[in-house]
């Protein structure tokens, strides 16, 4: 029985990773899968025992200087269970010999990602990158596809990787590692809106919590999310709904307004960069909303104003960096409006 312990390392020489890509075995659960170097402990061994023994195998190199970055688990269906030592490499001694395992080469870290890489491991190569402390991970799969992950316990959001045209890949991705790359997804926005006093409409806006990843401070759609991966736009449009405002809305009281590309979305926050792409179905909501009354989630929330539509338009329309509002979107919004004055119900 082989052991459920495994190493995995990523050596460093001039800003690039050592990479595997296994191509050389029939039999392979990594079959054409780029992934560091590493394997099952054998016997007694220490994790380092294991991790210098199987860099000396695969590449020809004695390891001087490492770093023990995490543990991963791993699960997934019809495989046994894994337990996998992540370790970085910066220092060696030796040539670099070839692998019967696959094919070794020096890839540039800002490239890495490209590769066919599993998911998962996306995740982790991100938190090495941003030099992250000591990590448990935990990763579940079907197949190749990335279905459950964790970070120190807590469950990470999950997404559906899309297409231009807004249709599913089959791919799933994780929430931070979509907007490293800026890989397309999906988002539900649901405006809040009631007729103004003077003709016009007033929309809800949402003043996002300073603890968001991105654009913290800003005046935001009245609800917004992601569409976890196997959910559909219009339940993730009520589950914002209730998280963020503690409104319980029906399928009937939510209007779908169209749906609209957000474009790429360039911007640094706590100097890392954010790359947003993403597919967005616009919601209306007119039910009778008193806005002292909400109940805000504080992680995603700050507090709600209303403002009439048009001031809120000519803020957005001229680049007003008090707002994240997608010009798109909102023009979307507006142009709903116009042509469904009044409730459907």
């Amino acid at each position: 029985m082989r052991s459920p312990l495994t190493t995995l390392c990523y050596v460093e020489k001039d800003g690039c990773y050592l990479m595997l890509h296994r191509v050389s075995k029939k039999h392979d659960v990594n079959k054409d899968k780029w992934i560091g170097i590493g394997g099952h402990f054998e016997g007694d061994e220490s994790p380092e025992e294991c991790l210098l023994r199987e860099a000396y195998e695969e590449t020809g190199l004695h390891l001087t200087s490492w770093k023990f970055r995490g543990i991963v688990t791993f699960v997934s269906m019809g495989v046994d269970l894994e337990y996998m030592c992540l370790y970085t490499a910066d220092g060696f001694d030796g040539e670099l010999t070839s692998c019967n395992e696959g094919v070794l080469e020096w890839v540039p870290k800002e490239e890495v990602t490209k590769l066919n890489l599993w998911e998962g491991d996306k995740i982790f190569l991100k938190l090495m990158a941003e030099d992250a402390p000591f990590f448990s991970m935990k990763l579940m799969y079907q197949g190749d596809m990335l279905t459950y992950a964790a970070l120190n316990g807590r469950r990470m959001e999950l997404l559906d990787v899309c297409d231009e045209n807004g249709e599913l890949t089959g791919v799933v991705t994780e929430r931070s590692v979509a907007h490293a790359a800026g890989v397309m997804h999906r988002t539900a926005h649901i405006w809040i809106v009631r007729q103004g006093a003077y003709g016009d409409w007033d929309v809800l806006l949402q003043k996002r919590s300073m603890g968001k990843d991105s654009f913290p401070g800003c005046f935001d759609t009245s609800s917004a999310g992601h569409v976890e991966a196997g959910d559909e736009y219009l339940e993730s449009a009520q589950r914002e709904l209730r998280e963020e405002l503690g409104i319980e809305a029906s399928e009937e009281e939510l209007e779908y307004a169209g749906r609209y590309d957000s474009g790429d979305i360039l911007a640094k926050f706590r100097g890392r960069p954010f790359h947003d792409r993403e597919i967005t179905a616009l919601y209306v909501y007119r039910r009778p909303v008193d806005a002292a009354s909400l109940a805000l989630q504080p992680e995603e929330v700050d507090s709600v104003r209303w403002m009439s539509y048009g001031e809120v338009r000519r803020a957005v329309e001229a680049g007003d960096p008090r707002f994240c509002i997608n010009p798109e979107g909102f023009r979307l919004l507006g142009r709903y409006l116009e042509e469904h004055p009044r409730q459907p119900w």
